[in-house]
């Protein structure tokens, strides 16, 4: 078990805010409590994405217990391999796990996507858990394909009747209002903390059916102006219906 929490691999079982107790959640999405697992890799970890989940939950008295099988650079063919998500999942400990990978843009990444997506929603609708797949983005020099990754993450969904949680398609909609935003972090790839925020506002939102504009959801420090702009992008991507008054978070 060591292995598992080195510097570059960890498996996680965290509560937040008081922990459901007793047999799993069974609120369903729309409800006010989930247990949430969380396979991927330094996506996933970088400004702890699960967390940040938690505290958009717990702002508005929902609760959320989360879990996370992360591996730095882990393809889902690689947790496939390696084992301890099908060990995670395999409990039914979990009413949704929320899978990514990398961009997965290229043709040949767009079949392993949807291979293994498939592989793993079947594995978690047998434990009881309903499977979702968390769409991403592509590195800052590669960014023009971003439409690719948003239609790759799309169709392997679609493939493995998967929920689909689009927050690449969020940083799209952000980027569409204003293309200076720093939804990157100093790497080019890993998201900075409004990258994560805008993720973290997709999750929620679909998690919990919830609605994304509101002033409990901006963290503190946070410009109101540039938080408003961020709930409007994730809303437009989950396919919110919102007045055009309220475009771009005005």
């Amino acid at each position: 078990m060591k292995r598992l929490l080195s510097a570059v691999a960890a498996v996680t079982i965290l509560a937040f805010f008081g922990a459901v107790s007793g047999s799993r959640a069974t609120t369903g999405f729309d409800g006010i409590s989930l247990r949430v697992l969380f396979v991927g890799n330094s996506l996933t970890t970088t400004n702890d994405l699960p967390a940040r989940v938690a505290e958009l939950a717990a702002a508005t008295g929902r609760e959320l217990e989360i879990g996370k099988v992360t591996f730095d650079g882990y393809s889902l063919e690689d947790h496939w391999n390696q084992g301890d998500a099908r060990t995670a999942i395999s409990t039914g400990d979990w009413d949704v796990v929320i899978m990514q990978q990398g961009p997965s843009a290229l043709l040949e990444s767009q079949v392993n996507l949807r291979l293994w997506a498939t592989r793993f929603a079947d594995e978690a609708r047998a434990a009881g858990t309903r499977p979702g797949l968390l769409t991403v983005w592509p590195e800052v020099y590669r960014q023009l394909v971003l439409p690719e990754v948003i239609v790759s993450y799309r169709l392997a969904a679609q493939a493995a009747n998967a929920e689909l949680f689009p927050a690449g398609e969020a940083w799209h909609a952000a980027w569409g209002c204003n293309r200076r935003l720093g939804l990157y972090g100093p790497d080019g790839f890993h998201p900075s903390r409004l990258g994560t925020y805008v993720a973290a506002l997709v999750v929620y939102g679909r998690l919990f059916r919830a609605p994304l504009l509101r002033p409990t959801l901006i963290p503190e420090g946070m410009a109101p102006r540039t938080a408003r702009l961020l709930q409007w992008s994730a809303a437009t991507a989950l396919g919110r219906r919102l007045p055009p008054a309220r475009r771009c978070g005005r």
